[in-house]
C-alpha cells in the first residue's frame, strides 16, 4: 500500500494513523488528531514524536513539562512552532486545530522540548516552476532527535517540487537509507512514486488534504500542484543509520536540472509563509531534497 487516501486509516482518537507495521517497513510512523477542545492522552512507547499544530494551538504535557503552542491558522500561513516528546512517555495534548505527529522509532530517550517557530530555518529551493518552499524545523542541522526527520513544503500552484526525482534507498557515499512518508494538505495535486533496477514501486496518485504516499523505496518526485491549486506536504523520514542524514541520489536522468536553475529567476510567490503569519521567517541554505 502506498497511496493511503484521507480517513482510511482513522482509528479513534486519530484522524491518520500510520505505523511502521502498516506501512511494511521499521522505523517511520505519522498520526494526526482533530482537537475541538478535549484533551487526548496516550503512550509514545518505543516512538519519539513531534506535536506539528497544521492550524490551531495546543498545549502538550509530558514529563512534567507544559508546552504551549502557538500554532498557526493554517499551513499556508505561517511556520509553526512544535514540541518534541521522547519515547516511553505519556503525552496528554489538549487544543482546538489539527495536528500531525510525525514519529520514529528510536533507541535513545531524549528530553521534552519546544521548538520555537522563530528558530526554523526556512529555506527557498529551486527556480523557475520548480521554486518551492521548505521549513526544514526537523532537520538534521536545525533540531536534534535520535531518528527521526521532519520537514514542510510549499509549492505555489502550478509549480513542481521534489525535482529532480530522487532515492534514499542504497547505502553508500551520498546516500542515506530512509523510509519517507509525504503527508499533502491543499491541492489537488499529484505525486509520483518510480522505481530502480531491482527495486520496483509504480505510484501516480491524485493527492489533496489528509492523504499519504509512502515510499519504501525508489525516485520521488515530482510532487505537482494543480494550477489554481496551492499544494502542502509533510515529510516524514526515519531509517538504520547511526546519524541522521537526508543524502539522497538524483535520477541520473534528470540530475541535469539543478544545474539548469542558476539561469533561472526564483519564482517571487516564495517564501510562500514566514515563522507567524505576520513575522520574519529564518533563512537556510541546508542541502534538501524536498
Amino acid at each position: 500500500m502506498s497511496y493511503i487516501p484521507a480517513g482510511s486509516t482513522a482509528a479513534a482518537p486519530w484522524a491518520l494513523r500510520v505505523t511502521p507495521e502498516l506501512a511494511g517497513w521499521t522505523y517511520a510512523g505519522l498520526r494526526t488528531l482533530n482537537l475541538s477542545g478535549e484533551t487526548v492522552e496516550f503512550a509514545t512507547g518505543p516512538e519519539e514524536m513531534l506535536v506539528l499544530p497544521l492550524s490551531g494551538s495546543c498545549t502538550v504535557e509530558c514529563d512534567g513539562e507544559r508546552l504551549s503552542l502557538h500554532g498557526r491558522p493554517s499551513v499556508f500561513e505561517g511556520v509553526s512552532d512544535f514540541a518534541y516528546v521522547p519515547v516511553e512517555a505519556t503525552v496528554r495534548v489538549t487544543g482546538e486545530g489539527r495536528f500531525a505527529l510525525p514519529s520514529a522509532r528510536a533507541t535513545r530517550r531524549l528530553p521534552v522540548r519546544y521548538g520555537p517557530a522563530g528558530k526554523v530555518p526556512v529555506e527557498v529551493r529551486g527556480a523557475g516552476q520548480a521554486s518551492r518552499q521548505v521549513n526544514n524545523f526537523c532537520a538534521p542541522d536545525a533540531f536534534e532527535c535520535d531518528k527521526l526527520v521532519a520537514v514542510e513544503v510549499l509549492t505555489p500552484e502550478g509549480n513542481w517540487s521534489s525535482y529532480p526525482p530522487h532515492k534514499h534507498d542504497t547505502p553508500g557515499e551520498g546516500e542515506a537509507v530512509l523510509e519517507e512518508i509525504y503527508y499533502f494538505e491543499g491541492g489537488p495535486g499529484y505525486q509520483r512514486v518510480y522505481g530502480s533496477p531491482g527495486k520496483p514501486i509504480d505510484v501516480l496518485a491524485e493527492v489533496g488534504c489528509g492523504d499519504v504516499v509512502l515510499v519504501p523505496h525508489g525516485y520521488h518526485g515530482p510532487s505537482m500542484a494543480a494550477p489554481g491549486y496551492d499544494l502542502y506536504y509533510l515529510n516524514v523520514l526515519a531509517g538504520p543509520a547511526g546519524e541522521r542524514s537526508m543524502a539522497f541520489c538524483d535520477d541520473p536522468r534528470h540530475a541535469w536540472i539543478r544545474a539548469g536553475w542558476q539561469g533561472q529567476a526564483v519564482d517571487p510567490r516564495v517564501p510562500m509563509t514566514t515563522a507567524t503569519a505576520n513575522g520574519p521567517g529564518g533563512t537556510s541554505e541546508t542541502e534538501t531534497p524536498a
